[in-house]
C-alpha cells in the first residue's frame, strides 16, 4: 500500500512538473493540482481525459511537402507584405480590415482569396439538395467529412448516389468523427467500404487510447467534389434535418455552398484530417486544387483551428469580429459558454453602445449546457447585450454578422469546447452584400424569438440560479 502511494505521488509530481513548463492559466493550474491531490486515481484519469494542453502535445504533426512548405511562405510573404508594401493590390475589404487580415492570416495560416460566389443555404433540406445535386455531378473525386453521420434516409442517398459515384470512376474518400458519428453501424460502415468508398473514423474509441482522445473531436462538416464545389457548415448528415426533433421541433441551421479559389482552401483542411486518419499524404498534391478560377466576386477566407494548432483562431477571429464591431454585431449560436476573452468583449461593446444581440434557442438538446449557457444571460443582459431566444424549433446555426461588412458562418460554437478541444472550421466573408443577406435573416429569425429583459430575468427563483451555478461548473468540458 505504502509503495502504491509513493508510485501515485511520484506521477501526481510529474503531472504537475509537465503543468509548469507547459503552461496554463493559474486558476485552472490549481484547479488540477487539487483535483489530483484530493481525489484519488479519478483526479489523475480527469487530467489524462481533460486536463492535458495539446497546443503543446499534439495529435499529429503534418509532413512538410514541398507544397506545404511552398504554401507556408506564400501565406508568410503575404502577412510581411501586406499593408506596408504599395506594390500590393489590395481589394477595398482587406484595407478596411487589415487588423483582422492579418490576425487571420498569422494565426490559421490561411490568407482570403476573391473570384468566389458564396450561397448561404437554410436548413437541411436546401443544403441536401445542393449537396446531391453537386455530387451527381462529380467526374474526379468526392471528399466527405462529417462530425455527426447517422443512419437513415439522408445517409441512405449519400450510399447510393456515392455507390453509383464509385462505378463512374469517382474516387470517394470519407472521415467521419469517432464520438460524433457513434452510432453507426458495422454493418453500414461495411456497405461504404464493399462500394469501394475509402472511409475512415477520426480518433475512434480504442482501449489504450480512450483518455488521450475523448475529449477532442472533429466537429467539422465539409463536402468537396472535384475541387470545384465545396460546403461547410452547422448541418449534420441526421435525419432531424428534414424530419424534425420529436422533443426539440424543426431544426433550423445554415449552411454555405463555396465555388472559386475558396474551394481550395477548404480541400486543404480536408487533406490535413486525411492525412492523419489515413496515414498517407496522397492528397498533400497540387493536383487536387485547382489553378485559380473566377466564380465571381466574393472575397472570403477559409479558417480552421483545433486543439494541436498553434493558435485559437476561430476564439481570436470571434474575438475581433466583436471587438472591432462599430455599429452591431449580431451572433446565432446554440451554445454559448463564452472564454472569460469572450465574455469580456461582449461585454464592453454592448457597453460601448454597439448594438450586440445573440440569438439562441429556447431550448436545448442538454440540460447541462442548456443551464451553463444561461449562467451568463445576467451578466450580458446588464451590460447591454439583447439576448434572443428562439422559439420555433431548434435553432443550430452558428454565425456572426457585423456592420454590413463581415459574416462568418462555419462549425465552431461560442463555447469553450469549439475553441480548445474541437476540430472546427470557418468560412469568412468579407462582403457588404452577402453581409446584408444575413442581417435581413437575423432580424426576420427575432420576430419569432422572445427577447430577455433584464429586470424581469434578475427576478428568477434561488432553483434556477442553483442549476445555472452547478451546471457551470462543468462549462469547460462541455
Amino acid at each position: 500500500m505504502t509503495i502504491a502511494i509513493l508510485l501515485y505521488l511520484l506521477v501526481g509530481v510529474a503531472m504537475l512538473i509537465r503543468l509548469l513548463l507547459y503552461g496554463i492559466r493559474p486558476t485552472k493550474m490549481l484547479a488540477w493540482f487539487l483535483a489530483i491531490f484530493t481525489i484519488p486515481v479519478a483526479g489523475m484519469l480527469l487530467f489524462f481525459a481533460f486536463g492535458r494542453n495539446r497546443r503543446n502535445t499534439k495529435f499529429f504533426k503534418l509532413k512538410k511537402t514541398r507544397e506545404i512548405l511552398e504554401y507556408l511562405e506564400m501565406v508568410d510573404q503575404f502577412y510581411n507584405k501586406v499593408g506596408k508594401d504599395t506594390r500590393m493590390h489590395l481589394a477595398g475589404p482587406i484595407k478596411e480590415h487589415l487588423k483582422l487580415v492579418k490576425l487571420t492570416a498569422k494565426s490559421s495560416k490561411s490568407i482570403p482569396v476573391s473570384g468566389n460566389e458564396l450561397l448561404p443555404l437554410k436548413n437541411g433540406p436546401a443544403t441536401f439538395n445542393a449537396i446531391f445535386n453537386a455530387m451527381e455531378t462529380a467526374k474526379h473525386f468526392i471528399h466527405i467529412q462529417y462530425y455527426i453521420f447517422e443512419e437513415g434516409e439522408l445517409s441512405q442517398k449519400f450510399l447510393i448516389i456515392l455507390e453509383r459515384k464509385v462505378k463512374q470512376g469517382v474516387k470517394v474518400r470519407l472521415t467521419y468523427d469517432g464520438i460524433g458519428s457513434g452510432t453507426l453501424s458495422k454493418k453500414y460502415i461495411a456497405a461504404f467500404r464493399k462500394a469501394g468508398i475509402e472511409a475512415y473514423s477520426f480518433l475512434p474509441m480504442r482501449l489504450g487510447r480512450i483518455l488521450s482522445t475523448i475529449n477532442h473531436r472533429n466537429h467539422r462538416k465539409i463536402v468537396i467534389v472535384d475541387g470545384l464545389v465545396g460546403f461547410t457548415g452547422g448541418i449534420n448528415v441526421s435525419d432531424k434535418y428534414i424530419k424534425g426533433d420529436p422533443d426539440l421541433g424543426t431544426w433550423h441551421d445554415m449552411h454555405l455552398q463555396l465555388k472559386g479559389p475558396i474551394v481550395n482552401s477548404l480541400q486543404a483542411v480536408f487533406a490535413i484530417d486525411w492525412s492523419f486518419v489515413s496515414g498517407t499524404d496522397e492528397l498533400l498534391n497540387k493536383r487536387f486544387f485547382l489553378n485559380r478560377t473566377n466564380f465571381g466576386e466574393t472575397l472570403a477566407q477559409v479558417i480552421s483551428s483545433g486543439p494541436d494548432s498553434d493558435f485559437a483562431s476561430i476564439h481570436q477571429l470571434y474575438f475581433e469580429m466583436i471587438n472591432a464591431a462599430k455599429e452591431y454585431v449580431y451572433i446565432t449560436n446554440p451554445y454559448v459558454v463564452p472564454s472569460d476573452a469572450l465574455l469580456e468583449a461582449l461585454q464592453v461593446s454592448a457597453l460601448g453602445g454597439i448594438d450586440v444581440r445573440l440569438m439562441l434557442p429556447a431550448n436545448s438538446d442538454s440540460f447541462l449546457v442548456k443551464w451553463s449557457v444561461r449562467s451568463y444571460f445576467e451578466n450580458l443582459l446588464e451590460a447591454g447585450v439583447k439576448i434572443f431566444l428562439f422559439q420555433d424549433g431548434f435553432i443550430h446555426s452558428k454565425t456572426i454578422v457585423s456592420d454590413d461588412a463581415l459574416t462568418t458562418i462555419g462549425t465552431a460554437n461560442l463555447d469553450i469546447r469549439s475553441f480548445e478541444q474541437n476540430y472546427e472550421v470557418n468560412v469568412l466573408v468579407y462582403e457588404k452584400e452577402f453581409a446584408e443577406v444575413l442581417k435581413s435573416d437575423f432580424l426576420k429569425n427575432c420576430d419569432k424569438c422572445v427577447q430577455l429583459d433584464y429586470h424581469e430575468h434578475v427576478n428568477r427563483s434561488n432553483i434556477v440560479r442553483l442549476k445555472e451555478g452547478v451546471a457551470k461548473l462543468f462549462s469547460p468540458v462541455l
